[in-house]
């Protein structure tokens, strides 16, 4: 696969940050949410959801490894700790066309934990330098590690630095840190994502001590705005739940690359171009697997909880066709259907970016 002229590649050298990406989100990071997230900006980084390399090796991995050209730049995430099984799906990656490979070192689940990787990786440095250094020495994309500040007892800030700088010298091209720790007993993956307080400060320092390193913060992050003063502090910004449950707040993120003249679209234009996509998948799938990414375009306007509804009750019907769309934006008023984002790009916005002094959140949830 090869990305197509009006979707372009933009990682400008190998493990280059990018100033913001979607991070990968199970259950809801399939290539119909991809496919949205890519009308509503063109220039972050998205992500596969993660990809065992036993799924990958022993099930379907041309369903694993497929995606539109219109996707780019996408990064597939890997969960596993076998250096020898992680180069080998690391080399698929590149013959399929992705962008960058990531290597899973934060996810806390029961499933994960039973597999021995994920964020328990974090205590096993070594193990996690020998799977980069195994990717890179049989692919050219840039291969990454997203990890948390630390699991359990195993969290103090020299912790996490002891284990970037290992990792680092195996070559690892971009560390994206959720500023939490996760807790592997008590807690499950929904309250890891939320009741560890967050840390940035770390993050920070991470930086500011390894400047020689691309250092990408997650958790937390909800808006472009708070997006622009992380980048004043480190080299990229991950969001997660926000891109599902608000995906229009991040319709203007192009305007990060500094695009002033790039139109960020309406959520109308979003709609449209989705009912020309469910028409493309028509009789392939369920409606239901594209339709159900829309539900939170709409979130906290005039109308949302009547489009909500009316999606939600109609498109687990096979014959669903644009014709529900069109009758799910009857409830929302046209001024919010065309509105279109322009802080993303305003002068105004980059003032504050200057004046903005981000605040140690190393005691907030």
């Amino acid at each position: 696969m090869s990305p197509s002229a009006s979707h372009p590649r933009t990682s400008a050298r190998r493990g280059g940050a990018y100033p913001l990406s979607i991070a990968p989100m199970m259950d809801h990071s399939d290539r119909h949410f991809r496919w949205i997230q890519r009308q509503l900006a063109r220039r972050p980084l998205v992500y596969t959801e993660m990809v065992t390399t036993g799924a990958l090796l022993n099930g379907d991995r041309e369903r694993f490894l497929a995606f539109d050209p219109a996707e780019h730049p996408l990064a597939l995430q890997l969960g596993g700790d076998d250096p020898k099984e992680l180069a080998t799906c690391a080399r698929m990656a590149a013959d399929a066309g992705f962008d960058e490979v990531n290597l899973n070192v934060g996810c806390p689940s029961d499933r994960v934990q039973k597999g021995r990787f994920g964020v328990c990786l974090m205590a096993r440095p070594e193990r996690v330098a020998e799977a980069v250094a195994a990717m890179r020495s049989v692919v050219g994309l840039p291969v990454t590690v997203k990890h948390r500040i630390g699991f359990d007892d195993l969290d103090r800030y020299e912790d996490m630095r002891r284990f970037v700088d290992r990792v680092a010298e195996a070559g690892c091209d971009r560390f994206a840190v959720h500023a939490r720790k996760a807790w592997l007993q008590g807690l499950n993956p929904k309250q890891n994502r939320e009741i560890p307080p967050l840390r940035y400060s770390e993050v920070y320092r991470l930086k500011e001590e390894r400047p020689d390193l691309q250092i990408e913060i997650n958790g937390g992050i909800r808006t472009l705005d708070d997006a622009r003063v992380h980048l004043g502090r480190v080299d990229g910004v991950m969001v997660g739940r926000v891109a599902y449950e608000d995906p229009f707040a991040l319709a203007g993120a192009d305007g990060l690359w500094g695009e002033e003249d790039h139109r960020a679209p309406s959520r109308r234009e979003v709609v449209v171009a989705t009912a020309d996509y469910l028409r493309r998948w028509q009789g392939k799938i369920p409606p239901a697997r594209i339709l159900r990414h829309l539900l939170g375009l709409f979130a906290g306007q005039p109308g949302a909880r009547a489009w909500r509804r009316t999606l939600s009750e109609g498109m687990h019907r096979p014959e669903v066709s644009g014709a529900l769309l069109d009758v799910a934006l009857a409830q929302i008023p046209a001024e919010i259907l065309d509105e279109r984002p322009t802080a993303a790009n305003s002068k105004a916005a980059k003032t504050n970016e200057a004046a903005a002094v981000c605040v140690d959140s190393s005691q907030a949830v």
